[in-house]
């Protein structure tokens, strides 16, 4: 093999490496932790080595949320045809991984990590994108007559990952019902059903009596 072809299947492995050193120390010591020195010492590599990519630990961090390295697979929203029971189901395994004390630092170092450094806080917008986030689902639901066609699937994910910050942030007790009632909230009127509605504003035709 080539000197040529060895570097950058040595600079993959390395950038491999660091991602995976900093999902590691991110998730057993939280984002205030978390240094360039101690994710360089765990992926076993030169510190200037991560500084050629990333310019700071929070660069660091966000590709490690855009790869899919920082949440274990539970919280993924499922699809099984039934939005309203799939969120329900995604936000409950949510508040539950909140009601754990190292579920509840990754969350809130994920919080930091955003506040410190708006890219990271970009990134996390434009996860929410992604065919396995929540837009893709309420978008695939939109595809499969779940929702109505202009139901605006942004904001409604804005809406329910705000919700999972909020609590995040105020540490509130997930109390039984409140992701079914947090669902209901945020879908009503966007929800698509087989019955025929009358248009917004159109009059209605009371029954003779």
């Amino acid at each position: 093999m080539s000197e040529h072809r060895q570097g950058p299947v040595r600079s993959e492995a390395a950038k491999i490496a660091i991602l995976q050193a900093t999902a590691h120390l991110f998730q057993a010591r939280g984002y205030d932790h978390l240094t360039m020195e101690g994710i360089a010492a765990e992926a076993g590599v030169g510190k200037q080595t991560i500084y050629r990519w990333w310019p700071s630990k929070s660069a660091v961090v966000a590709d490690c949320l855009l790869g899919g390295l920082l949440f274990p697979d539970r919280i993924n929203i499922p699809d099984t045809g039934n939005l309203r029971e799939d969120l329900i189901t995604w936000l409950g395994n949510i508040f539950e991984l909140l009601q754990q004390p190292a579920g509840e630092v990754l969350m809130r170092s994920l919080i930091a990590a955003a506040t410190e450094n708006a890219d990271v806080g970009l990134r996390l917008h434009e996860s929410l994108g992604s065919s396995s986030s929540v837009t893709g689902r309420l978008q695939a639901a939109i595809r499969l007559s779940e929702l109505h066609s202009v139901a605006p699937v942004e904001e409604i994910g804005e809406a329910l990952v705000g919700a999972v910050i909020l609590r995040a942030l105020s540490r509130l007790p997930a109390h039984p019902g409140v992701a079914e009632r947090l669902v209901d909230a945020v879908l009503a009127g966007h929800s698509a059903t087989r019955a025929t509605m009358p248009p917004v504003g159109a009059a209605r035709v009371l029954p003779h009596s």
